[in-house]
């Protein structure tokens, strides 16, 4: 468990790129190797995880500020905002207790980056000359200046995740 707040990686890509099946595969590779991982969805569109007509539902229609639905093995929060949360804050109020957090989204914040290309899906790289981008993942042999990696290298992009934000103190 991490002290500190823990490292924030994005991983970015266009519509349809990959990126939260890259997501679930680092997260499994990462769990293997003993670490907890947190994850934030970035959704610029809102959301609404509740389901009309279920009891917690019918409570923010009410009116509630906030709702939490709270079991032996879940919590879930839903409460208004005046303004989008920042990154640091969901990780200070939410993530203490992982060892990374990996973001599927927040292209345009200056965290570092893993971006996921499909050459068949579009035509040029989400994040070319970007300074935060730190791995390029994509399925063509393409220099952006940054380690690449190929879609099912798995294992490939969990090691260099692992040396630059993980090692372990033994």
């Amino acid at each position: 468990m991490n002290i500190s707040s823990p490292p924030i990686v994005s991983i970015v890509g266009k519509s349809e790129a990959g990126k939260t099946t890259l997501v679930e595969r680092l997260v499994s590779e990462l769990r293997v190797r003993g670490y907890c991982i947190g994850t934030i969805k970035h959704n610029v569109h809102g959301f609404d995880i509740d389901h009309e007509g279920k009891d917690s539902w019918r409570h923010k229609q009410a009116g509630a500020h906030t709702v939490a639905v709270s079991s032996s093995k879940k919590v879930a929060v839903v409460k208004d905002v005046e303004t989008e949360e920042t990154l640091d804050g969901l990780a200070s109020k939410y993530f203490q207790d992982v060892d990374i957090i990996l973001t599927e989204g927040y292209k345009k914040k200056q965290r570092p980056k893993i971006e996921v290309f499909r050459g068949q899906v579009h035509e040029t790289p989400l994040c070319k000359g970007d300074k935060h981008l730190m791995v390029f993942v994509s399925d063509i042999d393409l220099d952006m200046g940054v380690p690449r990696f190929e879609l099912n290298d798995i294992k490939g992009l969990g090691d260099f995740v692992e040396k630059r934000f993980l090692m372990k103190s033994f």
